[in-house]
């Protein structure tokens, strides 16, 4: 049965890329200024946001083993799963920091020439003194570490996860691997703890040069956080649905949607406190960071806030929301498209200010990778089994019962 998870999404996989290509081209062909600008800010909206779901679902992994966690061993392949679409977008990222390099876009405006020279007219003393930091070679060489060591361990987790499988032990025996598997998983989040923020300030925080805020790292984490647990329950449930993952109960699914519902609480709450805080002190250099959105973008960021709080906080406040597919799926959906708004209203404002919106070309570009996601992730899933074998925790993530 695992081998026939792909095929049967095929059609509606292709429809969603036919779909995104065909709004992408009408985007292209309605649209008279900018128009290089807007490809190259939403590659890179859509490159962070799906390569960031596939990033927080390697950490969760690397949780579960830290922490020995025995609900998520049921569901761990699906977030192994997700994990398949990050060498795709590191591609779409890529691109976008050589197009910056290269000159090609202006996203980035401190990689611009002239702007650290003194001597230059385009002269810019507050790049100048971040300079140390936001220097091309030094920019480059994170970015790369960034995304070797993230992939070499997601390709660990996923090769021994395999590895086990094959192992001849007695049910609920730990194993060499599964003992290696959480020294692994302390090393990557002793990495991911400071890579999850450094990398939003290099590859957004950095397009508002000229701002910074302390908490932009853990609400940047907080958002993949969330997106990536959204996703892998639409996926157990679309699963569920098929008659898979049987192994999966009620008790799997109320901890997924409690996950949901406590990450919504937690990205609503650094949202509301960036703001406050940065509002309230009203330091002009600080504020022109809201000002710029809410004079035009104030109905997707304000707009964004409400659905990404109030929905999860309102409709999976009680127990039994948690477990309720006519609940979860619709609260899933509408927070996915919503949490994907929050990045593209991370990017426009300072890659497009007041030229940028939601349009054809967002939502066609939108389309197309969440297809080519879909993708990826249902032909990992049909290329193993989806549940492990030899997990030692298996036998009591089965008998879940909260």
């Amino acid at each position: 049965m695992e081998y026939q998870v792909s095929k049967k999404a095929n059609i509606t996989t292709i429809l969603l890329i036919v779909i995104g290509l065909a709004s992408f081209i009408i985007g292209l062909l309605t649209s008279h200024e900018h128009t290089s600008q807007r490809l190259w800010a939403n590659l890179l909206v859509n490159g962070y946001f799906f390569f960031t779901i596939s990033l927080a679902s390697l950490f969760f992994i690397a949780l579960q083993y830290v922490s020995e966690m025995a609900w998520g061993v049921t569901t761990q392949r699906v977030f192994q799963a997700t994990m398949s679409f990050m060498p795709v977008s590191a591609v779409a990222l890529l691109l976008v920091f050589i197009g910056g390099t290269m000159h090609w876009n202006h996203i980035y405006h401190w990689m611009a020439e002239g702007v650290t020279d003194p001597s230059s007219e385009h002269y810019d003393a507050i790049i100048a003194g971040k300079s140390g930091y936001l220097n091309q070679a030094f920019f480059w060489g994170r970015t790369i570490a960034y995304f070797l060591v993230w992939m070499y361990f997601a390709n660990w987790f996923r090769k021994k996860s395999l590895e086990e499988d094959k192992l001849s032990v007695n049910k609920g025996e730990s194993t060499p691997i599964y003992q290696k598997s959480i020294f692994m998983g302390i090393l990557f989040i002793a990495f991911f703890a400071y890579t999850s923020s450094s990398s939003s300030w290099d590859w957004l925080m950095s397009i508002d040069v000229h701002w910074f805020s302390t908490m932009y790292g853990w609400y940047a984490f907080s958002g993949m956080w969330v997106s990536s647990i959204i996703v892998v329950l639409i996926l157990v449930l679309y699963l569920k649905s098929l008659g898979l993952l049987k192994e999966v109960n009620d008790s799997h699914i109320h901890d997924l949607g409690k996950w949901m519902f406590a990450i919504s609480m937690l990205w609503a709450y650094l949202w509301f406190s960036q703001f406050m805080l940065i509002w309230y002190s009203n330091i002009p250099e600080e504020v022109t960071y809201y000002i710029e959105r809410f004079n035009d973008y104030k109905m997707l960021y304000i707009g964004t806030f409400l659905v990404n709080f109030l929905l999860p906080f309102f409709v999976l406040m009680s127990r039994d929301a948690k477990k309720n597919v006519v609940f979860l799926l619709p609260v899933a959906i509408i927070l996915f498209f919503c949490h994907w708004i929050d990045v593209l209203v991370m990017v426009l404002p300072g890659t497009m200010h007041n030229h940028g919106g939601l349009g054809a070309i967002e939502i066609g570009m939108f389309l197309v990778f969440l297809g080519l996601f879909i993708l990826f992730t249902l032909k990992s899933l049909s290329k193993a089994p989806l549940m492990p074998k030899n997990h030692p925790m298996l036998d009591e993530s089965k008998h879940l019962h909260t």
